[in-house]
C-alpha cells in the first residue's frame, strides 16, 4: 500500500520559475581544473629543486639575519651602559663598563649550560650504547 502525499492548492515547486534576489549575489563560475599532466623523472627532479621547501641553506641564512639582529642588539646594550663597574672575582679586582660586564656575565652562564648539556648527552649516549650493545 502507497500512501500519496499531493497539495491541489497550487503549482508544484519544480514548475515555479526561479527569482532572482536582489540582496544576493550571483554565484561564481568555478575555475576550471587544469588536467593532471604525466610527470616523467625530469619533471620530478625541477619540481624537487625550485619547490620552497626547508632547507639547510634557508636554515643557515635564517639563523645568520637573527644572530646580526641579536648582535645588533647587544652592540645598544653595550654603548648605552658604559658606566664604568668594579667586578670582585677572589681576589682579583676588574674595572669593565658596565654592559660588557653583564654580557661577560651572560656569556659565563651560557658555558655553564653548555657544560651540563654536554654531560648530559654523554650520559644517554653511554646507555643507548649499552642498550644496543649484545648481552653475553
Amino acid at each position: 500500500m502507497i500512501i500519496s502525499m499531493s497539495t491541489t492548492d497550487g503549482p508544484n515547486r519544480d514548475d515555479l520559475a526561479p527569482v532572482d534576489r536582489l540582496d544576493e549575489p550571483p554565484a561564481a563560475a568555478e575555475p576550471p581544473v587544469p588536467p593532471n599532466p604525466v610527470s616523467s623523472p625530469e619533471t620530478e627532479a625541477v619540481r624537487r629543486h625550485t619547490s620552497m621547501g626547508h632547507t639547510k641553506a634557508a636554515a643557515t641564512w635564517s639563523g645568520l639575519v637573527i644572530g646580526v639582529l641579536v648582535l645588533i642588539v647587544l652592540l645598544v646594550f653595550i654603548l648605552q651602559n658604559l658606566d664604568s663597574v668594579t667586578l670582585n672575582l677572589f681576589w682579583w679586582e676588574f674595572s669593565v663598563p658596565l654592559g660588557i660586564g653583564l654580557l661577560l656575565a651572560a656569556i659565563a652562564g651560557a658555558l655553564v649550560m653548555a657544560l651540563a648539556g654536554g654531560v648530559r648527552i654523554v650520559q644517554i649516549r653511554r646507555l643507548a650504547k649499552r642498550a644496543t650493545k649484545p648481552q653475553g
